[in-house]
C-alpha cells in the first residue's frame, strides 16, 4: 500500500471555462462576477450555448491537490490522493484524467448515469470578470462508504473541504475519515472555506473541529463565524483550546499560526498587483501541508503557504502558473 503526504475530500468538480460577451449575461440574467448554484437542466441548457470551451478538474480541495503538484516538482517528492465523487460520464473522465496526470491517486468509484459529474460554468467577459454558475451533481452523492480505510490510514494529513459539508451523508463521511485516521495515529484537517457554510452548519462545524480536527485553516470572517465572536482576536482565543494547530487568513494583513505554545504572524507575500483572490485559500493550504508533511517548523509552513497564495492572486485562475517548487526553493531552501 503506498504511503501519502496528504489525501484530500472535496467536491469533485470540473471548471468549464469559455469567453462570453456581456450581452449573453444580460440575456440570461447572470449577476456579472456573481458565483450561482444552477440546477443540472440550467446547467445543461447554459453549457450547450457556449462556444469553444476548456475543461479541467477544479473544486477547492482540487485546487490544494494541485497546489501540493507544483511544489512536488517534477520529481513528485509530495505524495497525494483525492477522495471525491463523479459520474462515469465525459466529465468524470476529464476530473479523473487531470488528477491522475497531476500525480494525485483517484479510485473513488463513480456514480452510474445520475447525477451527472458536478461542474462549474467559469463565464469570463471581455473585461476579464468571471461569472460561475455551479452545479454540484455528483459531487454532493459522497457518503461514509466512499472513505477507503486504507488510503486514509496511509496519510500523513486528511484534508477535507467545507465547501462539501452540505449535505448529512458528507458530514458522516468527514467524522468516519477523522476517526480512521486518528486510529491509525495519523492528523486531520479541515478548511471551512465558507462562511456562509459555517452559518448554516455551526453546531456541526463547532463539534467536529472541538473533536476530530488537528489542523483548522480558516479566514478571518469564517472563524469569527465559527464561534460568534465580536473580533478576531476573540475568536482566536476560543480556537486555542480546540485545536492542535490553526491557520488564520487575513487578506493583506497576513496570517497568524499557531501549535504547540507557539503563535506566529505570517506577514502576506508582497504582490505587483492582486489580479484575482480566487484560489488564495486553496493554495496556502497547500503551502502549509506541504511544509507540515516534511516536519518543518510552523514559521516555515507559514511562509511557505504565503509564497503559494501570493502566487495565485497574481494571475487569473484559482490553480498556480509558475513552479511552486522553484519559488520556495529561493526562500526556503
Amino acid at each position: 500500500m503506498a504511503e501519502y503526504d496528504v489525501v484530500g475530500i472535496g467536491n469533485a468538480l470540473v471548471d468549464v471555462l469559455a469567453h462570453c460577451e456581456d450581452d449573453f449575461l444580460a440575456h440570461h440574467a447572470l449577476d456579472k462576477g456573481a458565483m450561482i448554484l444552477v440546477d443540472e437542466e440550467r446547467s445543461a441548457f447554459l453549457y450547450d450555448l457556449l462556444g469553444p470551451a476548456l475543461e479541467c478538474s477544479g473544486g477547492s480541495c482540487g485546487n490544494t491537490m494541485a497546489g501540493l503538484a507544483s511544489l512536488a516538482g517534477p520529481d513528485r517528492t509530495v505524495a497525494t490522493a483525492y477522495i471525491g465523487k463523479i459520474c462515469d460520464d465525459q466529465l468524470g473522465q476529464v476530473f479523473r484524467h487531470d488528477m491522475r496526470a497531476m500525480g494525485v491517486a483517484f479510485d473513488t468509484a463513480p456514480e452510474k448515469n445520475q447525477p451527472t459529474t458536478g461542474r462549474c460554468l467559469v463565464l469570463i467577459s471581455p473585461d476579464a470578470q468571471r461569472t460561475m454558475c455551479t452545479f454540484l451533481g455528483a459531487a454532493t452523492k459522497l457518503g461514509p462508504a466512499d472513505i477507503d480505510p486504507e488510503v486514509i490510514q496511509a496519510a500523513k494529513v486528511t484534508y477535507m473541504e467545507g465547501y462539501l459539508f452540505d449535505p448529512p451523508d458528507a458530514q458522516r463521511a468527514f467524522v468516519r475519515a477523522a476517526e480512521l485516521a486518528h486510529a491509525a495515529g495519523r492528523k486531520v484537517s479541515i478548511t471551512l472555506s465558507d462562511s456562509f457554510c459555517v452559518d448554516r452548519h455551526r453546531a456541526a462545524f463547532r463539534h467536529l473541529v472541538e473533536h476530530h480536527i488537528d489542523i483548522l485553516f480558516a479566514n478571518e470572517a469564517e472563524v469569527i463565524s465559527l464561534y460568534e465572536a465580536q473580533s478576531f482576536d476573540e475568536a482566536l482565543q476560543q480556537v486555542r483550546g480546540h485545536c492542535e494547530i490553526a491557520c488564520l487568513t487575513r487578506s493583506e494583513k497576513g496570517s497568524v499560526v499557531f501549535g504547540g505554545g507557539e503563535i506566529h504572524v505570517v506577514d502576506a507575500e508582497p504582490v505587483a498587483k492582486v489580479v484575482d483572490t480566487t484560489g488564495a485559500g486553496d493554495q496556502y493550504a497547500a503551502g502549509f501541508l506541504y511544509g507540515y508533511s516534511r516536519g518543518m517548523p510552523l514559521a516555515t509552513c507559514g511562509l511557505i503557504a504565503s509564497i503559494a497564495a501570493a502566487e495565485v492572486i497574481s494571475h487569473q485562475g484559482a490553480r498556480p502558473e509558475k513552479n511552486l517548487a522553484e519559488l520556495v526553493g529561493e526562500r526556503v531552501g
